[in-house]
């Protein structure tokens, strides 16, 4: 058996600061997981003012809680010197810095081996809307 590699760069939209969840966006921007028996899904954002998570995914209050816990530790209204973006560009960046840019997902017969409650989202910190472009990369064993 060999070892194979695929990898798909693609965005995801958002619709502004917040917690958002792409697991089916992300399913959909890349469906070679399917051909996988057993593998390994890492997905990296090439932005350092958003980020990646795994959190529950049933709950809705979730996203408006991790939104609070994150504006708590890094607060919106301080005094921060990098303003160059913005007044929310410290602030996004020093949240950045404390979510994932990059989360690596196992796969199983061509399924992630999220748990029942997991889902993937996308950690949006900067009030205006943005493109979010990620490189996800497979490597494992194709099914046969």
């Amino acid at each position: 058996m060999t070892t194979s590699w695929d990898q798909v760069k693609f965005s995801l939209a958002n619709k502004g600061k917040g917690f958002h969840l792409v697991t089916e966006e992300v399913l959909s921007n890349v469906p070679q997981i399917k051909q996988y028996e057993v593998g390994q899904l890492n997905l990296f954002i090439q932005h350092t003012s958003a980020g990646l998570t795994i959190s529950e995914n049933y709950d809705p209050d979730v996203r408006e809680d991790l939104s609070t816990i994150f504006d708590r530790i890094v607060p919106e209204k301080a005094s921060y010197l990098h303003t160059l973006e913005g007044e929310d560009d410290a602030v996004s960046h020093g949240k950045s810095v404390l979510a994932s840019l990059s989360i690596t997902i196992p796969i199983s017969n061509g399924r992630l081996a999220l748990g029942t409650w997991q889902g993937i989202y996308l950690a949006e910190f900067r009030k205006a809307k943005h493109s979010r472009k990620i490189v996800a990369t497979i490597n494992g064993l194709k099914k046969t």
